[in-house]
């Protein structure tokens, strides 16, 4: 996941979650307008949950009767996949064939039939259309999409890995809802959907882009701090002369002179004192390495 960090594969979640719910929302009218005329019937469509998830967690909460459908683009052949838990699948057949609105639908609690299938496909070509895009904004999905798996089919099919946006719309009529899951890599979000924030206009990286990316790592890091206090300038000829025992004095500003420093590079300029039982220093200005250099060129 570090390596995915570095390379682009994925990205902070703010900003993932920020772009894919922009793009859900954008979205949502197309896709209940779509539907709308598809069924000719009333199914409300509801934008539920946007998250950072992993592509594999795409079925994870659908049951053991869904439908199942992956969407290649030129850049990925996983650009998008869409779930359908049976009681989303069931909410459209119903109101596809004229149901009661008003009346429970009954649960499936199979393998879906041919028809069922057909009827997802259908609800995925729609998702999928309302979610591609136009332009350089576009996912560029290569549609129609490929008939809905369901079964042993849809719940044997192998997943890459990755990480993503889960996106998750309710479809439902007044008296049932099932939920439609929609998958799509961070890689290529970002990269269609994110362009302004992580791209030039020619699509490529700018230096900026990955000055602000490796930065954003190298801030993450931890690194040791230590705080040290000077004693006194000494000659060799009396640092040769110390024995065991022997007490050193403090300079009269010591304290007051404390380095903060990590990795041997010295940070600040602090003062050292003591609260409570622990000790501290407490940061009185940056340190100048340019008069420290001079400070130094003095005789002690």
């Amino acid at each position: 996941m570090i390596i995915e960090r570095l390379v682009g594969d994925s990205g902070e979640a703010a900003q993932v979650i920020g772009v894919g719910r922009g793009m859900a929302e954008r979205a949502l009218p197309l896709l209940q307008k779509a539907l709308a005329g598809e069924l000719g019937a009333p199914v409300t469509v509801d934008l539920q949950v946007v998250e950072v998830s992993r592509v594999p967690e795409a079925r994870s909460r659908a049951g053991e009767a869904f439908a199942l459908s992956i969407i290649p683009s030129p850049a990925s052949a996983d650009a998008m996949t869409l779930v359908m838990d049976a009681q989303a699948v069931a909410v459209m057949v119903s109101a596809l064939f004229g149901g009661d609105p008003d009346q429970p639908v009954a649960p499936i609690e199979r393998d879906l039939s041919q028809i069922e299938a057909d009827v997802a496909t259908s609800v995925f070509q729609e998702v999928a259309t309302a979610l591609n895009g136009s332009g350089k904004r576009s996912l560029d999905l290569r549609l129609p999409v490929p008939k809905a798996m369901s079964g042993n089919e849809a719940r044997r099919r192998v997943l890459r890995d990755g990480a993503a946006v889960r996106i998750v719309y309710g479809l439902s009529t007044p008296s049932d809802s099932g939920t439609l899951t929609v998958m799509i890599p961070q890689r290529l979000l970002l990269t269609s959907r994110g362009g302004e924030a992580t791209a030039g206009e020619d699509g490529e990286a700018t230096e900026s882009d990955w000055r602000a990316r490796f930065s954003e790592e190298v801030m993450r890091s931890t690194v040791p701090l230590e705080a040290t206090m000077p004693l006194a300038r000494l000659t060799l000829g009396d640092l040769a002369a110390f024995e065991p025992g022997q007490v050193i004095e403090f300079e009269e500003n010591a304290q007051l002179n404390a380095r903060l420093s990590t990795r041997d590079k010295t940070l600040f300029v602090c003062e050292f004192g003591k609260l409570g039982q622990n000790y501290t220093v407490r940061i009185s200005h940056p340190h100048d390495a340019g008069q420290d250099f001079i400070d130094g060129l003095m005789p002690g």
